[in-house]
């Protein structure tokens, strides 16, 4: 049998140096190239992979099209992990959406030019946090929500486009798979004010980088040896590491915390410098659809405590002999806060939106400076949500008993006019997810989408998607997308539309 001849791009990232090292387990049977922004950093990282048998190590740049086309040329199969990530890709938008998104468009169109769009296989990266904000009492959801990058999150933002251009851009083999939170080492090590965007009753069903790493090998091996079914591509899944890597914020931080001698947060926890939305979490009802395909699940959240307290190291040890000490719990939390504080006083920090009085941020992670106001001061006065359990789930607004060979016009109709808008073709094929037909939203833009982006993937009008988020504006009139804004705010709330600073088009 031939081998296998795989691209990685993103392998010295967070998820892609684990993607890398299980690939290398299976070189009698791989051609391997990776694709690598040419740097320090980057060549320290691999230069014990120097010389290895079945490697090569392409130094370039995935938004330079001629190095895309390059590393393309004599690929089966893509794994597309590259990407400027958060927190990262927050303080750059424009660069963001270039990587994210240029690069994506690089690897279609040199996949198109080389006329093999029937051939080459591409795994795209996507996130949890294309759909946004999911607080309780909303926080279970699946594929095929509606898309809803948090305010500001031009991660998110730059990833719906890309995911977009993947879906339609008609290769026959593509998949996109939404990465949860990674956790592991590098998470452990994060300093940087997006934590206090993680609001306290956040949820989140994590994934370990090791289990990432093992996610990709797998599919390979599936695929090469064709126990990978062809019913596997042409759709979204999240990827979550299943019941044992869900948690709420806090729970992890009573963990944690606990796990260096804190029995009272209090010490070292100040409620009013978390949000309470416009962060991204959700506990999957569905991320067991991939572990069905490619059985990569085996670490639980216990991987990631293990992984901070050896962060932590000689500190931990110390931590927990001073909160033994009469006092020593409120010593060691004010030493802690000071640390914190620093970050939640930097650009994208909470408490300088508060010390600043930045109404619009105000207003997006609080929905006002009242609603902070009415935060407690003491973490064992704030009233946590409890009904982890219960599940609300998100009309898609069409019939998801139906076969989808058996999708009609009508069922894409209905889909449309849930949405507050309008599909406008008049003929459809029967059982046609992939053509395009013409669609209207509710505020009159006119834009093509296939029955695959809108029903399965989420998303709709993309001059909204680009332009703003107009959210307060778009529940009063889509059914749809009001399902996952209004049990998160208040009807009183001012109507904010945010303008975004980048789209795809600026790439």
């Amino acid at each position: 049998m031939r081998k296998q001849r795989v691209l990685l791009t993103g392998a010295t990232g967070g998820m892609g140096f684990w993607v890398l090292q299980e690939l290398l387990k299976d070189t009698d049977k791989q051609e391997i190239t990776i694709l690598v922004l040419d740097t320090k950093t980057d060549r320290q990282k691999l230069t014990s992979f120097e010389n290895r048998s079945g490697l090569a190590v392409h130094w370039g740049d995935v938004t330079d099209y001629q190095d895309v086309y390059e590393c393309v040329l004599n690929a089966d199969i893509v794994l597309h992990v590259a990407a400027l990530v958060s927190p990262a890709a927050d303080y750059n938008p424009k660069l963001a959406m270039k990587v994210n998104y240029g690069s994506m468009r690089n690897i279609v169109r040199a996949i198109e030019e080389q006329n093999r769009m029937n051939e080459v296989k591409v795994v795209s990266i996507g996130t949890i946090a294309e759909t946004g904000d999911r607080m309780p009492p909303i926080h279970w959801g699946r594929v095929g929500d509606p898309i809803k990058p948090s305010v500001y999150d031009y991660y998110a933002v730059s990833k719906i486009a890309a995911e977009r251009l993947l879906i339609e851009s008609g290769l026959t083999y593509w998949v996109s798979l939404r990465q949860t939170g990674i956790m592991g080492p590098a998470m452990s090590k994060i300093k940087d004010a997006i934590m206090f965007h993680n609001c306290l009753d956040n949820v989140l069903e994590y994934v370990s980088d090791r289990d990432s790493g093992r996610l990709l090998g797998n599919l390979c091996r599936r695929e090469h040896s064709g126990e990978l079914s062809d019913q596997f591509w042409g759709h979204i899944y999240n990827i979550g590491g299943g019941e044992s890597c869900r948690v709420d914020t806090y729970a992890m931080y009573k963990k944690l915390y606990g796990a260096i001698g804190f029995k009272d947060l209090s010490h070292v926890i100040d409620p009013k410098w978390y949000a309470t939305r416009n962060f991204h979490g959700q506990y999957y009802l569905d991320s067991d659809k991939l572990e069905e395909h490619l059985q990569f699940r085996q670490d639980s959240m216990q991987y990631f405590y293990d992984a901070y307290l050896e962060n932590l190291g000689a500190t931990a040890t110390l931590s927990r002999m001073i909160c033994r000490l009469p006092g020593g719990q409120k010593l060691m939390g004010s030493l802690m806060k000071r640390i914190f504080l620093k970050e939640a006083r930097t650009e994208h920090g909470t408490v300088r939106f508060i010390e600043e009085n930045q109404q619009e941020q105000i207003d997006a992670y609080w929905g006002s400076r009242k609603a902070w106001e009415a935060i407690p001061d003491n973490i064992n006065d704030f009233q946590h949500y409890q009904e982890w359990d219960k599940v609300v789930h998100i009309d898609h607004g069409y019939d998801e008993s139906k076969p989808e060979s058996e999708l009609e016009l009508e069922d894409m109709k209905g889909a449309a006019r849930f949405r507050g808008g309008e599909c406008r073709s008049g003929t459809m094929s029967k059982g046609d997810w992939r053509g395009k037909l013409t669609f209207s939203c509710a505020f009159g833009h006119e834009f093509e989408a296939s029955p695959r982006l809108v029903l399965e993937g989420g998303h709709w009008c993309p001059e909204c998607e680009r332009n703003s988020w107009n959210y307060a504006a778009r529940a009063k009139v889509d059914p749809f997308f009001a399902q996952v804004w209004e049990p998160l705010h208040d009807a009183d709330e001012p109507e904010r539309e945010y303008r975004k600073a980048v789209s795809e088009l600026d790439v």
